[in-house]
């Protein structure tokens, strides 16, 4: 298969679908770029690259786009919240993890970053 069937297969995706591959992608690259690494760095960069679950993120959006076109119910509310405190204790961990990991190869976090590719935390 060639790279432009493969994206075009990958474009074809469902939202979680490709938030999974994303997440097996990453993994992929990680072993790849450090295939001999100290158990703890192993440890740190698969906390580093599990991505928030797609069940959940799909949630987050729907919930979301009910509250920003103004239907979201009381109850749906308290979900958001409860939800959105979910992400973010993934993203706490995520920066914990870059923050050992930065250490155990004293360089500044955000060199850290840009040697794995991440880009600063958020989502849409």
């Amino acid at each position: 298969m060639s790279v432009e069937e493969l994206l075009q297969t990958v474009d074809d995706l469902s939202e979680p679908e490709f938030d999974q591959l994303v997440d097996r992608v990453l993994r992929l690259r990680a072993r790849r770029k450090a295939p001999i690494l100290e158990p703890t760095e192993t440890e740190l960069l698969l906390k580093i690259n599990q991505g928030i679950p797609a069940e959940l993120y799909q949630h987050y959006r729907t919930l979301r786009e009910k509250r920003d076109d103004e239907v979201l119910t009381e109850g749906e509310r308290t979900e958001l919240i409860k939800v959105s405190n979910q992400i973010e204790i993934f993203g706490a961990k995520r920066l914990e993890a870059l923050a050992k990991l930065a250490d155990i190869r004293q360089i500044p976090l955000l060199k850290l970053m840009d040697n794995l590719g991440i880009q600063g935390a958020g989502f849409d």
